[in-house]
């Protein structure tokens, strides 16, 4: 039996025996022992397999460029960065921005704010459209992310990757939607079309926010594997899946505000089986990613 036969055969048997993912985890943790860390094998393998609950902030901080390639550098920079957050949050304390009740959420929107040269001359100033993204992700980080500082640290490098690398593409997200769910279902998309909702549906939530409190945080952690590793196009991939799974309900709504409202609020109990739908359906347009170990 060849290697590659062997391999498929335990994965076989560990997806019967209930043990899904364990090659996955195994082949994972070899990755984290090179020295330097190979960034271009990481970010194939979180486009091809979710991430292990235990690894996944290790993993988001090295892609995000938190922490650097090099392991014997990690405890150190991790020590500089807990420096720089425990100095801005002295800052904010100083000039009274924040306080023992400030939620961390908004905590971390200010040191934000105050590290990107943006806040405002008072708390009491009314929030950006921007800053209402910030607390959306950084309030979904909060239940993946234990540490606070960590949690600071990763929301701060994803709203910087929304704006800087997928800065051209987030626009075309809407259109390229449009696009798949034509494919995938043309009949509600013309239903869509019907009711003049198209250009009415909650984008901003979807592609802005990445899905930030519209699915649960279990969930959306695997959307979020991919978009860390670099393809935001996974968003159009969910959002499609969305209207193909609650397809009966938003055909039998007739109004565009009607359809949006309930797209907003989509019952969260179908959400991991969405998201598992929406994953398939971007490899099957996009490709899988080949890992080579």
């Amino acid at each position: 039996m060849t290697d590659d036969s062997q391999r498929n055969f335990r994965s076989v048997y560990y997806e019967k025996v209930g043990f899904r993912g364990v090659e996955e985890k195994k082949s994972l943790e070899i990755l984290l022992k090179d020295d330097p860390l190979d960034i271009e094998k990481l970010c194939t393998f979180s486009q091809r397999f979710p991430l292990p609950s235990m690894y996944r902030a290790l993993v988001w901080k090295v892609l995000l460029g938190i922490l650097p390639p090099h392991h014997d550098s990690h405890a150190q920079v991790m020590a500089y960065r807990k420096d720089q957050y425990s100095d801005v949050l002295h800052a904010l304390t100083v000039v009274h921005f924040i306080n023992d009740a400030t939620p961390p959420v908004e905590v971390y929107l200010r040191m934000h704010q105050l590290e990107s040269g943006k806040l405002p001359r008072s708390p009491a100033f009314p929030l950006e459209p921007e800053d209402e993204v910030f607390l959306a992700i950084a309030k979904a980080m909060e239940e993946m992310v234990e540490d606070s500082v960590d949690c600071y640290w990763i929301t701060r490098c994803f709203v910087k990757q929304l704006h800087s690398k997928f800065r051209d593409s987030l626009p075309q997200l809407p259109k390229a939607f449009e696009q798949y769910l034509n494919l995938e279902d043309g009949r509600l998309l013309s239903h869509l079309k019907t009711c003049s909702a198209v250009s009415k549906l909650p984008y901003d939530l979807w592609f802005k926010r990445c899905f930030a409190g519209c699915l649960p945080e279990s969930s959306l952690q695997r959307v979020w594997d991919k978009v860390v590793s670099g393809s935001c196009k996974i968003l159009v991939f969910v959002a499609v899946e969305i209207l193909l799974t609650f397809k009966i309900k938003v055909m039998a709504l007739n109004s565009a505000e009607k359809i949006t409202e309930f797209l907003e609020n989509i019952p969260q109990d179908s959400s991991d089986a969405i998201v598992s739908k929406a994953i398939d359906l971007w490899h099957k347009h996009c490709g899988t990613p080949v890992h080579s170990a």
